[in-house]
């Protein structure tokens, strides 16, 4: 950074930079981790030359304490693969049963959104197509936050609900299903070569909300990767030049994957999961009625607390799928 033509090349420096933050991070934590294991190490010695119950439970209060910062320390090792610190692009698409399954999309949506609140994560939706009567028909958001994709891709697969509709008026119980994809963001410094006669470039009007004008003219974006058939879309900014250049970076971040999948075959548990991806083999299960629990097939790990899980709180199934995966391996 202090090398006089640093800032020469913009991109280059940004993602130096955001390295060197990475970096400083890991080693705050790696200091934080020390005083931890310091401070147990005190408070063992301690206990064995003169217990007390005062001390023992001073303890037992410091370890519960800490206990949370060592099991976050822990699952992030495990998020080693090549891009489990990038940010992440997430989509979900409702699977058959028309407004049932759209509101189901749109509830996986706001749990996602609120999961990353907590995890002080930013996210911009980037493409939005609203359902007919409730709920949508499809979106795509990005989540831009450290180990973003390394978490995310355990959501990776088909989430199936089971509750009283209330799109139904005999009130009968309801079982829907959404599809859950996630790809990594690739940056400017990882070369994807598109050849711009491979592309097909589609302009539309914009289908969701937006501030006045923005449905009034072509400012959507949809391109077609011809060779690989993969299509994406953007219709979140009011300048198609925006949209386009969006588009382009989802774009070259679902060829970076598509790329990878194919060259090194690095990417066996996320072709495994694409495979998985048909109704009635889902990853996980919410059940509103008769009785309340959610819970993850792939590694047993449940819990009856559904509200909660909702509102976002889905980081104990998210560590349960990290540690399978690393006991598999």
């Amino acid at each position: 950074m202090n090398a006089p033509d640093f800032w020469s090349d913009t991109q280059k420096a940004q993602t130096v930079t955001r390295e060197i933050n990475s970096l400083k991070q890991q080693l705050e934590k790696d200091e934080k981790l020390k005083r931890i294991l310091d401070d147990l190490e005190t408070y063992k010695v301690l206990l064995e030359e003169e217990f007390s119950d005062e001390l023992f439970h001073e303890a037992k209060e410091k370890l519960q304490e800490y206990i949370p910062q060592v099991e976050e320390a822990e699952i992030q090792f495990l998020l080693n693969g090549k891009t489990d610190r990038n940010n992440a692009i997430l989509t979900i698409h409702p699977g058959a049963g028309g407004t049932e399954s759209q509101d189901w999309a749109e509830m996986l949506l706001r749990m996602y959104s609120r999961w990353a609140a907590k995890m002080k994560d930013k996210t911009e939706r980037v493409d939005y197509l609203p359902g007919d009567e409730a709920g949508l028909k499809s979106v795509t958001m990005e989540v831009m936050g450290e180990f973003a994709y390394g978490y995310l891709k355990s959501e990776i697969g088909v989430h199936r609900l089971v509750r009283i509709s209330p799109f139904n008026a005999q009130g009968k119980r309801q079982t829907s299903f959404a599809s859950v994809f996630v790809y990594p963001i690739v940056d400017d410094t990882i070369t994807v070569e598109i050849d711009p006669n491979d592309l097909r470039i589609d302009t539309f009007r914009s289908s969701g909300k937006g501030g006045q004008g923005v449905n009034t003219t072509d400012s959507a974006v949809r391109i077609t990767h011809l060779p690989t058939n993969i299509v994406v879309q953007c219709q979140n900014e009011r300048s198609q030049i925006q949209n386009r250049e969006t588009a382009m970076r989802i774009l070259r971040s679902k060829l970076y994957q598509y790329y990878e999948e194919q060259r090194k075959k690095e990417k066996e548990e996320i072709e495994e999961s694409k495979t998985e991806i048909a109704w009635g083999n889902q990853i996980r299960s919410y059940v509103f009625h008769p009785y309340q629990m959610v819970k993850d097939h792939r590694t047993n790990y449940e819990t009856g607390n559904i509200s909660a899980v909702m509102d976002g709180d889905i980081n104990g199934f998210i560590n349960a799928y990290l540690k399978h995966k690393a006991m598999e391996k």
